[in-house]
């Protein structure tokens, strides 16, 4: 039987840590500890401690099972990054985390953490359902699941809002500075909407508090990127060969990765910069691009693809009409956005197009898929506002559009029977029988996801109608060949 992965002294042939991790430590909470941080913030603060330590160790917070404890904690926190280019596989041992707690039966563990005086930084990697926002209105939905509970059990919070502000309000009454709030997941300005979330949660709880925060709470906006697909009994395998030892918290990533931040740490922070990270005051460009080029397309593709048969994106990039219809995308989500000095966009959507096919990601495009009604707004239609207003071609938007549909309909006359994986998916199906121009655009607005200014254009949904309607009755690679003539 294989030995587990406990300590540094178990390993010879890998590119562990030049740091001992338990000399220093700890200076961050981390709320989601998944693969995408295990791959991304842990991944430059390790190379922090590697160049000039300092005690920024991470305790990780898993907020919905006991599965990332169970993984890490046995293993003191280490695991092997699998770097995966299309020239081969490098691999390093992470040691920058130093405990995982799990908030599934108990919050109050994760809460006394974040409340030590040692800890500087919260930071966020939970996926856009998770924080139970109000984009329309700039606050907390207290519709959503979590809110709603923590709202009337905010002295034992389970969700996201409630877990801060719990926090938040103890450091508040014991007189201890505040931690900086760093949200690193997909949502624009993210640091702007969680700040007037938390601030509006606050405000149902106790109004000084609420005013204490917005007075007092560094929200940093930040923009992160690095494919990270989810893990397989081949990650484990794979990093079973390189270190000789079983390690049940092995990740796969891309070489490519980015981190934009905006720098308002005021109880200090790691030498990020020296890791590769960008400080700037612009990240709100940063984010548009990402989200509108990289996210938007990956999300047109997923839907595409899958109803193509393509289980993952490589395979979708392989596939040559397909390809073009992502090179189409990336151009005109490009034109709708606005200069960013030293960014050339034609170059970066080159660079999108090489990590999509990178051999090595096995991304799957029904991952990707998950979710639509919480990303469709940011990824689509916004850019197809801003389209729209500068006269550009609005097709590939309508497209995008229709794909999306087609697949929250669940028909299976092109595919294998799916579950329809969304946090809306009761009031998303079923779709209007009709599908009308007008019963599309009706439908998107009463279940909350379209933007005012877009419900009338009869012209737009016109052209989504028509090309659901195919896809309702066609296979749908049949409907991108045509398309793409």
């Amino acid at each position: 039987m294989t030995k587990r992965l406990r300590n540094l002294s178990d390993l010879s042939n890998i590119n562990r840590p030049r740091y001992n991790p338990s000399s220093f430590g700890i200076g961050i909470v981390h709320l989601g500890v998944g693969s995408f941080h295990k791959a991304h913030q842990a991944y430059y603060t390790d190379k922090v401690l590697e160049k000039s330590g300092g005690d920024w160790r991470i305790i990780g917070v898993s907020l919905r099972s006991k599965k990332a404890q169970n993984e890490l904690r046995p293993q003191n926190g280490l695991y092997t990054l699998l770097i995966k280019g299309k020239s081969g596989t490098t691999s390093k041992l992470i040691g920058s985390i130093s405990d995982v707690l799990s908030v599934s039966t108990d919050s109050g563990p994760a809460i006394n953490a974040m409340v030590s005086t040692n800890i500087k930084i919260v930071s966020l990697t939970v996926t856009e359902k998770a924080y139970g926002l109000d984009l329309l209105n700039l606050g907390c939905n207290s519709n959503h699941t979590e809110v709603a509970y923590d709202l009337k059990n905010f002295n034992s919070p389970r969700g996201v809002l409630g877990i801060l502000t719990k926090a938040l309000a103890i450091r508040k009454s014991r007189k201890i500075p505040p931690f900086t709030v760093l949200c690193c997941d997909n949502l624009p300005n993210n640091g702007k909407l969680l700040r007037s979330a938390v601030i509006d949660f606050a405000k149902r709880i106790d109004i000084k508090l609420s005013q204490w925060i917005e007075a007092e709470v560094a929200f940093p906006s930040t923009m992160v990127d690095r494919i990270t697909p989810s893990p397989t009994q081949n990650t484990c395998q794979e990093a079973k060969r390189v270190i000789n030892l079983k390690d049940c918290a092995a990740v796969e990533t891309e070489e490519f990765s980015q981190w934009v931040i905006e720098d308002n740490f005021p109880l200090g922070r790691p030498d990020w910069d020296s890791a590769g990270a960008i400080f700037t005051n612009n990240v709100g460009s940063f984010e548009k691009m990402k989200l509108r080029m990289l996210n938007g397309t990956h999300s047109m593709l997923a839907y595409v693809g899958f109803h193509c048969g393509h289980r993952y994106v490589r395979d979708v990039m392989n596939d040559k009409v397909l390809s073009n219809l992502v090179n189409r995308h990336l151009q005109i989500a490009a034109q709708t956005l606005k200069p960013i000095k030293g960014i050339d966009y034609n170059n970066y959507a080159q660079s999108l197009v090489s990590r999509f096919s990178n051999p090595e990601i096995a991304h799957e495009t029904f991952q990707i898929a998950m979710d639509g009604s919480e990303k469709m707004q940011q990824r689509i239609f916004y850019p197809l506002k801003d389209a729209i207003s500068l006269n550009l071609n609005i097709r590939p938007f309508a497209f995008a559009i229709a794909a999306w549909l087609r697949h929250i309909s669940q028909s299976y006359h092109d595919c294998a029977p799916y579950e329809l994986r969304d946090p809306m998916a009761d009031q998303l199906s079923p779709l209007p029988k009709e599908r009308s121009a007008h019963s599309i655009s009706e439908y998107l607005s009463r279940i909350g996801l379209l933007i005012d200014d877009l419900k009338d254009d009869k012209m737009f949904w016109g052209q989504v109608s028509d090309i659901l309607n195919n896809m309702m009755c066609k296979p749908m690679k049949s409907i991108v060949e045509q398309e793409m003539i």
